[in-house]
């Protein structure tokens, strides 16, 4: 049984209680007759920013993560829960509230979610536990795992929530005050997330990182460089310049120096300017000139210049050492505003949403925005509060250059995984799903793979052009299931929602999105499934971009799946290979924790080991002859039993075309008959096997009439 801890100050005193998340759910659900959350609420609407409320107090503390208890150094923990909560708000009214709410239910991780006390929040408290099921015993580890916990807790949550976490720092007597909700929403059993015990904080800057004074001139010169890289750049910057002042020094009327003296003392003074640490500059100066006969020259006289500059009891006539940067104001700026955006920010190109994302380093942010003006200028405001005079031009000129490494989550994800422990998980996912089609485990791998494989561009020629399509009542858990086979951290490339209607957008869905989940496959209509057919065969994407100028080619990602409580389906009389077709017989199992590093990792494994991820043949067919009950049977067909049959290889039969059979047909029924329902007969007479041969009119087809007795 999971204990919290609960605390409650009173006066100078705090008393500690520990109670079951049982008995906490049923406290937020009943407020106490006092009342003290609702008045709290009331107190606050009133309450200036800034300010703090003075019946907050009058609330207890609550410290989910952990069972603690009074020892002789104060508060000490009993034993670790693995429980992290999140909070997001502050949120403006009840349905952003329930939003958040209905977002955070939907993933089988969360135990509760709940309103926060202040009444403009949302609690989500999910679980955590190593791969053992088991959980640190002592504070040292328990606050290691819990960092990290915190982390995962908030990059799985965060891209399935309209709305951003607040960030707090992840220790494991993190509070928050009791709150009311009589609409809590608890699940027991909820799907626990593993964690391999870590040895370290995490190492991202995120996390406690400090800003330290440089005391080398050469990284003041030169920041976010290494020593030797900086003494390079500035060497060079030196040597230029010397030229430079030597040749003006000469043109305004100074005698001319034979050799290259001059330009030694200058290129001195210019390294002494910048900062260059005398071994280096003469080093640099040899490699340069390749003089190393002339190198006792060469050491005299930068060791005369740097002597001369450096003595205490005379001031220097050139300035202190790396005083000035022998760089130009260009070339200074650029350095400076590298070294900016790297310290403080982290951009990435993000491939598959075609945009650049950002957030901030030394804070708890860990999700990635897309940049807009706001981010432009607030970066452009940042820098010039510590002197570099930049303008949001200047940052989008940055962000949108080759500064800016690329990333491409899917392979981030894929190519991050660890290596495979040989359980197969793949089919036992298949399994949660129950139906009476034998090969729908194989099917389901074999489909799984085929993901997997065009998310790594395995295949540029052919695209993913089949679908699972769940078929069951409500309530069956099919479109959780979908949205299950993505991991959290990439859930964000997940979608149920895709017009086909809307042409251009669907197509442009191909590259956005890993998976695409065509929830209520039976209100495709008629017309837009030609359409559909097309982008499920569709290897690239060739379109426009909005306010782009060009075509371009892009890669296709999605695959896809779809959902349905319709049995009859698939109109294609010609065969339905493009799905695989089960009917759920019962609730899908999406409680069963799933362990998605291995899940991928077994397909990776595969794929790279040469494992069929396409389907053959003997694949196709049989999903044809397994989605035969989900086909919908047109009139024509239906009746086409009742008046004819397929005359056997014996048998002479009578040579008729789809429009004669069909006038037939039309005159003991009320079938219309269209060139279209004449073309689609035709298929439907080839799918039964009709014997047919071509003449002068067209196709025929060998059928013999069926007699028909009249009722007296």
């Amino acid at each position: 049984m999971i204990k919290i801890t609960q605390l409650r100050e009173k006066e100078h005193n705090t008393a500690l209680t520990t109670l079951s998340i049982d008995t906490f759910v049923e406290k937020i659900r009943t407020e106490t007759p006092s009342n003290p959350i609702s008045i709290f609420r009331e107190q606050l609407r009133y309450t200036l920013p800034g300010e703090r409320c003075s019946t907050s107090r009058q609330l207890p503390k609550v410290l989910p993560a952990a069972e603690f208890k009074r020892g002789k150094e104060g508060r000490q923990m009993k034993a670790y829960n693995g429980i992290v909560e999140l909070t997001i708000g502050p949120l403006s009214g009840k349905a952003e509230i329930s939003l958040v709410k209905q977002r955070a239910w939907e993933m089988p991780q969360t135990r509760c979610t709940f309103i926060g006390s202040s009444g403009q929040t949302v609690k989500i408290w999910t679980t955590f536990t190593r791969p053992d099921n088991s959980l640190p015993h002592t504070r040292e580890e328990a606050e290691l795992f819990h960092a990290h916990a915190y982390r995962l807790a908030v990059k799985y949550y965060q891209p399935q929530l309209p709305f951003d976490i607040l960030p707090k720092e992840p220790r494991i007597d993190q509070f928050s005050r009791l709150s009311y909700d009589p609409e809590v929403l608890y699940r027991p059993d909820s799907v626990q997330f593993y964690l391999p015990q870590p040895s370290a904080m995490p190492d991202e800057p995120t996390y406690r990182e400090t800003l330290q004074s440089e005391k080398s001139p050469l990284a003041r010169a030169v920041p976010g460089m290494s020593s030797s890289d900086a003494a390079g750049m500035l060497f060079e910057a030196s040597l230029r310049k010397a030229h430079t002042e030597v040749s003006e020094a000469e043109a305004a009327g100074a005698p001319s120096i034979e050799g290259f003296e001059a330009v030694l003392v200058q290129l001195a003074i210019n390294c002494f300017q910048s900062g260059i640490p005398e071994e280096e500059a003469v080093r640099h100066t040899i490699y340069h000139y390749y003089l190393r006969r002339k190198e006792i020259l060469i050491r005299q006289i930068f060791r005369n210049v740097y002597l001369e500059n450096s003595r205490p009891d005379k001031p220097s006539k050139i300035g202190s050492f790396g005083e000035k940067s022998s760089l130009n104001k260009e070339q200074q700026l650029s350095l400076q505003t590298d070294d900016f955006m790297k310290r403080r920010y982290e951009f990435r190109y993000n491939t598959q949403i075609g945009e650049v994302e950002y957030r901030e380093r030394h804070s708890f942010r860990f999700r990635f925005n897309p940049i807009d003006k706001r981010a432009l200028n607030s970066i452009a405001l940042d820098a010039q509060t510590e002197g570099i005079p930049l303008w949001d031009r200047d940052i989008s000129r940055y962000v949108y250059s080759n500064r800016v490494p690329v990333f491409n989550p899917l392979e981030d994800f894929l190519y991050e995984l660890p290596h495979w422990d040989g359980k197969d998980r793949i089919r036992a996912l298949a399994l949660t799903v129950p139906c009476h089609n034998p090969h729908w485990q194989e099917l389901f791998h074999r489909w799984f793979l085929n993901m997997v494989s065009h998310w790594r561009g395995m295949d540029k020629k052919y695209a993913n052009s089949v679908s699972p399509l769940l078929v069951g009542a409500q309530g069956t858990r099919k479109s959780t299931f979908c949205r299950s086979l993505i991991p959290p951290a990439i859930r964000t490339y997940y979608t149920d929602s895709i017009d086909f209607s809307r042409k251009k957008d669907a197509e442009l869905y191909l590259n956005r999105f890993a998976l695409i989940n065509i929830d209520e496959f039976d209100q495709i209509s008629v017309t837009q499934q030609g359409f559909l057919k097309h982008i499920l065969q569709k290897p690239v994407v060739n379109v426009r971009k909005p306010y782009a100028n060009a075509v371009l080619e892009m890669r296709r990602y999605a695959s896809f799946i779809a959902t349905s409580n319709q049995k009859d389906l698939l109109t294609d009389p010609s065969g339905s290979r493009r799905f695989i077709c089960i009917e759920v017989t019962g609730v899908i199992d999406t409680s069963r924790p799933i362990d998605y590093d291995q899940l991928y990792a077994q397909a990776m494994h595969e794929l790279e080991h040469g494992e069929r991820y396409w389907f053959d043949s003997t694949d196709e067919k049989i999903m044809t002859e397994s989605n035969r009950e989900f086909e919908q049977i047109p009139p024509e067909e239906q009746l086409f039993y009742r008046y004819f049959r397929p005359a056997r290889e014996e048998e002479a039969g009578e040579w008729l075309s789809p429009a004669e059979i069909l006038e037939e047909i039309q005159q003991h029924s009320s079938i219309p008959i269209s060139a279209k329902r004449v073309s689609v007969f035709g298929r439907i007479l080839q799918k039964h096997g009709v014997r047919s041969k071509r003449v002068q009119r067209g196709t025929v087809y060998c059928v013999v009439r069926v007699e028909h007795k009249t009722k007296k």
